[in-house]
């Protein structure tokens, strides 16, 4: 019996907004994902991984150049998975955190195995759960970084005219730290800490609230802003509107 989803994908740059009925670890090899989850984000990296407990609602958006290896652990039937108590520590409240050095070789050794042995895949999961709880069983959330002088060189009426313009396309967090010279990492934090939110969370609200004007003022069709606002189909569009307004935009054109 397969206990757990083990897959190695890259995540593209169009924007993701879900949850789902299990627990889920992140681990990436190369690249950049921006992901939030109930409103904290920060950057899955080769040194940064996470975890995702089962209902929380989390966003991403990769660029489209990452490896990353997604480890889904499904809750039925968990009692029967041998390292179960491991797993119910590692999940009891969302984490990013640091990879340990012998955790990245290890995920960078086991990634070309994921395509090729399915029939292993419950196996490699344990493994890399086990090695990650004896790194992380006492490890707290990461805590944010304070950052008063970025804070200053975020030109915030610079940064919406950029989002303003590219609507339509994926935004990186690089794209947006270069505004105010910063390095990625300290853009995220230092804009997280002066707006409460994430950079990814505040180009999605922009996003949103240009649809909402168009849905106010024209008549274009439904599918035809999700594509102008950055959504790559009119079914993620209405489910993150009607998250943010508390109504899907279907109905709110019609009142």
């Amino acid at each position: 019996m397969a206990f757990f989803n083990l897959r190695s994908c890259t995540l593209t740059p169009q924007y993701i907004a879900h949850e789902h009925a299990f627990h889920q670890l992140i681990l990436a090899t190369s690249g950049v994902t921006e992901l939030t989850i109930e409103g904290r984000g920060e950057r899955i990296t080769r040194e940064r991984g996470c975890l995702i407990p089962s209902t929380y609602h989390h966003e991403y958006t990769g660029d489209g150049q990452n490896q990353t290896l997604v480890l889904d652990v499904p809750l039925v039937n968990l009692a029967l998975v041998s390292c179960a108590d491991e797993v119910e520590r590692l999940f009891e409240s969302p984490r990013f955190f640091a990879v340990p050095a012998q955790l990245h070789r290890l995920a960078e050794g086991v990634l070309p195995q994921v395509a090729l042995h399915p029939a292993l895949h419950s196996e490699i999961a344990t493994l890399i759960l086990r090695a990650l709880y004896l790194n992380l069983h006492d490890e707290s959330l990461a805590p944010i970084a304070a950052c008063s002088e970025g804070r200053e060189r975020i030109e915030l009426a610079r940064i919406e005219r950029y989002i303003d313009a590219h609507l339509s396309e994926p935004i990186r967090v690089d794209a947006l730290a270069a505004l105010c010279a910063l390095s990625p990492g300290h853009f995220h934090a230092c804009f997280r800490e002066l707006l409460g939110m994430t950079p990814q969370a505040y180009v999605q609200q922009r996003r949103l609230a240009h649809a909402r004007s168009l849905i106010e003022r024209t008549s274009r069709s439904l599918g035809a802003i999700a594509a102008e606002v950055g959504f790559l189909d009119q079914g993620s569009f209405s489910r993150a509107y009607r998250r943010t307004y508390g109504v899907p935009p279907s109905l709110h054109r019609r009142h």
